[in-house]
């Protein structure tokens, strides 16, 4: 059976893309990544609970809030959220080859959200080690949503989302790679992701 790793984020989104592809018959471990301390640990409760409801083992949480406030106060702010989920491939990479998962699993959606734009997933899968799965991606927030009572998962994961904490109020939509690169070069994100593995 294939293995793939889950960024489980606490909202509905990733949840439901987990589930989702368990019904395709892929074994799903589950990985989150917590703002704390400019969050309280709400998402990683939620997140933990999630995987154990609906059976995503091993779960692993990442404090990655101190490295994702250097990306926002060093780098571009524009560029948070595409650089902050460039860093969480790095991770998550690192943690499913520990685990030997062949796959990462996204609850992203296009258009979503404004930073979620075809330019941006495509910069941010060349930071993955592994092909990234987005079973959401031609979905909208009510089926999603829908979904989410259909199995069970609506109850814990509703609430406030907490990953834009950081963010900035107008993302960039259309990113282009050389742009990512440079603004990785004002961190160090080699460092960043040794730390934190």
């Amino acid at each position: 059976m294939k293995h793939g790793l889950l960024l489980l984020s606490g909202g509905f989104d990733s949840a439901v893309a987990g589930w989702m592809m368990r019904q395709r018959g892929l074994r799903i471990a589950a990985v989150h990544f917590s703002s704390e301390p400019f969050t309280d640990d709400a998402p990683e409760r939620k997140s933990r609970a999630l995987a154990e409801q609906l059976g995503f083992s091993p779960f692993r949480a990442v404090r990655t809030g101190p490295q994702f406030a250097q990306l926002a106060e060093r780098c571009n702010h524009r560029l948070y959220y595409v650089l902050s989920k460039r860093l969480m491939m790095r991770l998550a990479s690192r943690i499913a080859a520990e685990l030997g998962c062949d796959s990462l699993v996204t609850g992203e959606s296009l258009g979503q959200v404004s930073s979620q734009t075809l330019d941006n997933l495509m910069v941010i899968d060349r930071a993955s080690a592994l092909p990234v799965l987005r079973p959401l991606l031609g979905m909208d927030k009510e089926d999603i949503i829908r979904r989410a009572v259909e199995i069970g998962s609506y109850e814990l994961s509703k609430g406030p989302e907490m990953c834009s904490v950081l963010g900035p109020r107008n993302p960039a939509t259309r990113v282009r790679e050389e742009q990512v690169l440079r603004e990785e070069q004002r961190v160090d994100i080699a460092a960043m992701v040794q730390e934190l593995s």
